[in-house]
């Protein structure tokens, strides 16, 4: 992918997206996800026709007025491989999101799914340090 393609994906993951783990089912394990939200479909659809992978899922809107919400989402190892191409030109906290699943992402998720004792636990950790890398709120100004 170019590097102005790169740079605009991830400009849309700052402001627009997230890095995620989620789960599908209850008993199942985190995956990894990246999504972009708009109401704009032409940016939806960009992301899609660019990345060439992925798919676009819709929302109802809350309210008549609201425009319908849309989101490009990614998972797993298509997630994985552009993270490796946007994350030069990440900005925000979602940067060290990015490279913790860049370095360790693999190494903790089995392809089979099957986990001994040892990669679970290593699994676990991840998750812990990857949650714990979040947007800090600023502190309330005294009044």
């Amino acid at each position: 992918m170019p590097n102005v393609d790169a740079a605009y994906l991830a400009g849309l993951i700052d402001g627009e997206g997230t890095i995620a783990l989620s789960r599908l089912h209850a008993r199942n394990n985190r995956q990894l996800v990246v999504t972009i939200s708009s109401t704009e479909r032409v940016l939806v659809d960009w992301a899609l026709h660019t990345i060439r992978a992925g798919k676009i899922t819709t929302k109802k809107p809350a309210a008549s007025h609201h425009a319908p919400g849309l989101t490009y989402v990614i998972a797993n190892r298509q997630a994985l491989a552009l993270l490796e191409q946007v994350t030069p030109f990440l900005k925000s906290y979602k940067v060290k999101r990015a490279r913790l699943v860049l370095d360790h992402y693999l190494e903790v998720t089995p392809r089979n799914g099957k986990y001994d004792l040892r990669t679970r636990n290593a699994r676990l950790e991840f998750e812990r340090k990857f949650a714990a890398t979040r947007v800090r709120r600023a502190a309330p100004k005294d009044e």
